[in-house]
């Protein structure tokens, strides 16, 4: 008997705190809590502040929930982790898609880097007769066949030089030679007239006589 009072009290406790519950499910506390229109650790913390207690048999405290109200969590709870799924889901496609363009643009990358290197690499060599060689030794080779170059000038001048004073010696020493054979034709013409006119001169005494 004393254990049909217990639990027929309990039943009309129980009762009485879904009714409650019921009326109150939609609305919110003094603290700002709700069940519909917050977040789920707001949901959880509503609905242990809206959970009544009750003794049972052996003396324990118990928590009673409304099955609604745990209901309506469950239901939550279970759209929030799906829209977290979804999320996860299209985070993990975007993270994809980025890194298939990271990989895209590493490998454009190393080919524009490899681009850039021949580029540069054409740049800094030169050709010549056919050879592939780098600015600088080609730098170097131009300056030395330029050096060689200016220096077969200046020999070239130096001979020049030599050669023109030679000619221009042998050219005073030819003017002299042809000005004492001349001043010699002139003394042998001389001396031949002279000698002819003694000649002449024993002639004409020798038929005077």
């Amino acid at each position: 008997m004393n254990t049909f009072k217990f639990l027929a009290i309990i039943a009309l406790s129980l009762f009485s705190f879904t009714t409650i519950q019921a009326q109150t499910e939609t609305a919110e506390d003094d603290d700002g809590l709700s069940l519909n229109t917050s977040t789920i650790d707001n949901q959880f913390e509503y609905v242990l502040k809206k959970s009544g207690n009750f003794r049972g048999t052996n003396g324990q405290m118990y928590e009673a929930v409304n099955r609604s109200m745990f209901l309506t969590l469950k239901a939550h709870t279970i759209d929030s982790l799906e829209t977290i799924r979804k999320d996860l889901f299209d985070t993990q496609a975007i993270v994809n898609t980025q890194a298939k363009e990271i990989n895209e643009l590493k490998t454009n990358l190393t080919n524009t880097q490899s681009t850039l290197d021949a580029t540069n690499k054409e740049k800094d060599s030169m050709s010549l007769f056919g050879m592939q060689m780098s600015k600088t030794n080609y730098n170097v080779l131009m300056w030395s066949m330029l050096g060689i170059l200016l220096a077969l000038l200046l020999l070239f001048i130096y001979k020049f030089k030599n050669s023109n004073a030679v000619t221009k010696e042998a050219k005073n020493n030819l003017a002299e030679i042809e000005e004492e054979f001349e001043e010699h034709r002139r003394n042998a013409l001389e001396r031949e007239q002279k000698v002819r006119r003694q000649l002449q001169d024993e002639i004409n005494k020798q038929k005077g006589s």
